[in-house]
């Protein structure tokens, strides 16, 4: 489902192994898991979730679960 004009609250990484998560207003009950099909996704949806976090932006999500699989930045 997708969740439009949200802020990002908090990212998270961790090296290897696709370890990327974001927490978004008003989405899920906490951290969310990034996980698109392919590697190269999920540094390229942590770059979007971490640009809008640092310049006070708003986001599109497209969740399903507890896991982040697109991101659009406003």
């Amino acid at each position: 489902m997708w969740h439009k004009n949200k802020s990002v609250i908090r990212t998270g990484a961790k090296n290897g192994g696709q370890q990327a998560w974001a927490i978004v207003q008003g989405v899920g009950s906490g951290w969310l898991h990034i996980k698109p099909a392919a590697p190269d996704g999920v540094s390229n949806i942590h770059l979007i979730l971490s640009t809008a976090l640092a310049n006070n932006r708003k986001v599109d999500v497209y969740v399903v679960g507890d896991e982040i699989s697109q991101a659009t930045l406003n």
